[in-house]
């Protein structure tokens, strides 16, 4: 029998949520490793965790969000290692779900998260016709607010919107 790993570490500061995109986006992450215990600068944890209607709350939430299952346990003061580093840090430990809403490629969601977010201050109608010819129908399919700015979406409906656009394309 295979027995999955618990994945431990503490990443480089400078590439850890690239890493971490890609851990989500591997199609066998749930094969892969049943738990992963990450140390990550806190600025970058905070986005990790943040929920919906929180300031830090962007791709980065709505990405981890998507196939984990996050959970924050401890920040660590700098002067816990030596040398002293400049950030605190933080632990957290994702683990992949069961079940997630199954998109075709994870790079749509990823896509479509960009559009929302590069202008995260204006509200969404913009981005949704950016994105869709038939915005209004979209809006409406989905019931989405288009007065809302994308911080306010759930990550529920970016994979709803992900879907739409990966039918678009196809």
């Amino acid at each position: 029998s295979k027995k999955k790993m618990i994945i431990f570490g503490n990443l480089p500061f400078n590439i850890s949520s690239q890493i971490l995109a890609r851990w989500i986006k591997h199609k066998d992450l749930n094969f892969i490793s049943k738990k992963f215990i990450l140390m990550f600068q806190k600025e970058v944890a905070d986005r990790i965790v943040a929920n919906t209607n929180d300031k830090k709350y962007g791709r980065l939430s709505i990405l981890s969000s998507w196939r984990m299952n996050l959970k924050k346990i401890k920040e660590i003061n700098p002067k816990s290692f030596f040398p002293s580093p400049k950030v605190t840090s933080t632990i957290l430990i994702l683990e992949p779900k069961k079940n997630y809403f199954k998109l075709n490629n994870p790079k749509n969601l990823e896509h479509v998260t960009n559009i929302f977010f590069n202008q995260k201050r204006k509200m969404i109608k913009k981005p949704l016709k950016n994105l869709f010819r038939n915005a209004d129908e979209i809006s409406k399919k989905l019931k989405i607010d288009t007065t809302l700015r994308p911080q306010n979406l759930s990550p529920l409906i970016y994979f709803q919107l992900c879907k739409e656009y990966e039918k678009l394309i196809n």
